[in-house]
């Protein structure tokens, strides 16, 4: 594949970068990932993405951009009010660069759908912001064997790991079950800092281009918390095998998705509360 001018300019930065150079970029166009959720998260990790020039991408996201998100979820407009927020991404996605193909699914991820969701890309980024999303996620990638990137933030702290199946921990592996409703407060109970959420989706599409390219250290047996009211950047070591995981361990007791998995509601990805 040769570029044209226009992407030389537009990837100069990248062409010249030590790691990443023509090949990595070759790599970049040809990847396709999948971010699920279009909010808080999502917005860095879409914007940051398309600029970098990955090949496809898709965004699903079963919400409208309402006037609270917009204090965070920084892809989106005043003048998107009331639009679905994977076409409001969408349409800043191939403004900023129309080499990417973005396909929007307007849609809640569930126990039904989400392995027909993951199938067709190489990577998949939880932007969501709920446990039951998360475990799903999680769940549906190790069984399919698809890395992933998780990611939280509440108040001024986040966090991020990166999770390639049977190479490291999953999510599950650290957090065994999901907490009791109200058990951890929501960013709608405790707040959340706009710019706290982009730094981690910052972060969290580094990642993706760090694993696409295959350069670098990923977040793979370690989880990065941040702390931004202290600057406390801490990168946590975390358990290279839990035998007794209940879907990577040695006797899996999650081999499907099962509804009955996911108590909370079904991953609303309620991106207004990211």
């Amino acid at each position: 594949m040769a570029f044209s001018d226009e992407q030389v300019e537009r990837y100069s930065r990248h062409l010249i970068l030590r790691g990443l150079g023509v090949k990595g970029q070759k790599k970049l166009l040809a990847s396709s990932v999948l971010i699920i959720g279009a909010g808080g998260l999502g917005s860095p990790v879409a914007l940051y993405l398309a600029a970098a020039g990955v090949g496809h991408i898709g965004l699903v996201d079963g919400d409208v951009v309402d006037l609270s998100n917009l204090q965070r979820q920084i892809i989106h407009t005043t003048e998107r009010i009331g639009q679905p927020k994977v076409d409001s991404a969408a349409k800043a996605m191939r403004s900023l660069n129309p080499d990417v193909t973005v396909t929007t699914h307007h849609m809640l991820v569930d126990a039904g759908n989400i392995a027909q969701l993951i199938e067709p890309y190489d990577l998949v980024v939880d932007a969501t912001d709920n446990f039951a999303a998360k475990f799903l996620i999680n769940d549906a990638c190790v069984l399919a064997d698809k890395p992933f990137i998780h990611a939280g933030v509440v108040g001024f702290a986040g966090q991020v790991m990166t999770i390639r199946p049977h190479e490291g921990p999953c999510y599950r592996c650290i957090f065994r079950d999901m907490p009791a409703a109200g058990e951890v407060p929501t960013c709608r109970q405790a707040g959340v800092l706009g710019a706290v959420v982009g730094v981690i989706g910052s972060l969290e599409a580094t990642e993706a281009v760090k694993l696409i390219v295959g350069v670098g250290e990923p977040l793979i047996g370690r989880m990065l918390t941040v702390d931004a009211l202290t600057m406390n950047i801490r990168r946590v070591p975390l358990p290279a095998h839990v035998p007794d995981c209940p879907v990577c361990g040695e006797q899996p007791t999650i081999t499907a998705i099962d509804p009955a998995n996911y108590i909370q509601p079904a991953c609303t990805i309620d991106s207004a509360n990211e």
